[in-house]
């Protein structure tokens, strides 16, 4: 298995298109940080002006602890693009290199094959949400230096102190990769099902956006069902930066995400056994 995976592992990083995500991240993210370096003092005092009639705000709070948490908010829409652009080429890059056969009549199961794929898959997915770590909160704390951290809510505001914050982040960014584990697994259901890989991109994507649309609209149907959509669950990571954290939401969303990875990839089990690739 550890040979298959190794495998795999090459095939994804030979591609060129494997790289889009971790250059988009190098280029995006300084841009973010050098734009809040020249107007950041302004969206600051935006902020927090209406708690500044009640509240004197001293210290360090421009920050990049602040940044990386203003940048981990985009992880939502934006990684998860970039995820899809190797995720759905997983299964659907081998139909159209025309190698499905050759992979098939390997002397390795068919569920060794899918199961490697999904590892290099998560791999991937996993140095991809490091590498924004890296690049947001190290270059962030480089620039900015560190400092208290203010979160604000709509209904409260937390000041963390400096000792109490990179636990947080780190945690945050573990369960950032389990969100995003989700969107690895349902774009690899979808390679499983065509024979290109724009299609899993678009119709992931797609799926994800409608998720969000739905969750904003304030319908009692659309309330009904947001329990059951997995992005209603992919920014929970906020919940660590919350006080006291409420351990049992970060349980509960642990589960569903995890509930959803094992069902998208059981899904393309049951679609990869069934297809027929050798006539």
């Amino acid at each position: 298995m550890l040979t298959l995976i190794k495998i795999e592992l090459y095939k994804i990083f030979k591609k060129w298109r494997t790289y889009i995500g971790f250059i988009a991240i190098a280029v995006l993210v300084p841009i973010i940080q050098l734009a809040m370096l020249s107007e950041g003092e302004r969206s600051l005092d935006f902020m927090t002006r209406n708690l500044q009639q009640s509240f004197v705000f001293v210290g360090n709070l421009l920050n990049g602890y602040l940044i990386s948490y203003i940048i981990l908010n985009s992880l939502v829409v934006h990684i998860p693009f970039l995820i899809t652009l190797v995720a759905a080429d997983l299964l659907a890059g081998e139909a159209t290199a025309g190698t499905y056969r050759l992979l098939i009549t390997r002397p390795v199961s068919r569920f060794k094959i899918l199961v490697s794929k999904f590892i290099s898959g998560i791999i991937y997915t996993n140095l991809l949400v490091l590498w924004l770590a890296i690049i947001s909160l190290g270059l962030g704390v480089f620039i900015f230096g560190v400092g208290e951290l203010i979160v604000i809510k709509s209904s409260s505001i937390v000041i963390f102190p400096k000792y109490d914050i990179l636990w947080r982040f780190l945690l945050g960014y573990m369960f950032a990769s389990l969100s995003m584990m989700v969107v690895a697994s349902l774009a690899f259901l979808f390679s499983s099902l065509v024979e290109n890989a724009i299609g899993p991109i678009v119709s992931t994507m797609a799926i994800i956006i409608v998720f969000l649309i739905i969750s904003a609209i304030d319908i009692d149907l659309f309330q009904k069902i947001k329990p059951f959509l997995f992005t209603n669950y992919m920014s929970s990571w906020r919940l660590f930066f919350d006080e006291p954290i409420d351990i049992s939401k970060i349980i509960d969303s642990t589960f569903i995400l995890v509930g959803h990875i094992i069902a998208f990839f059981g899904t393309t089990v049951y679609i990869f056994y069934k297809k027929d690739i050798l006539t």
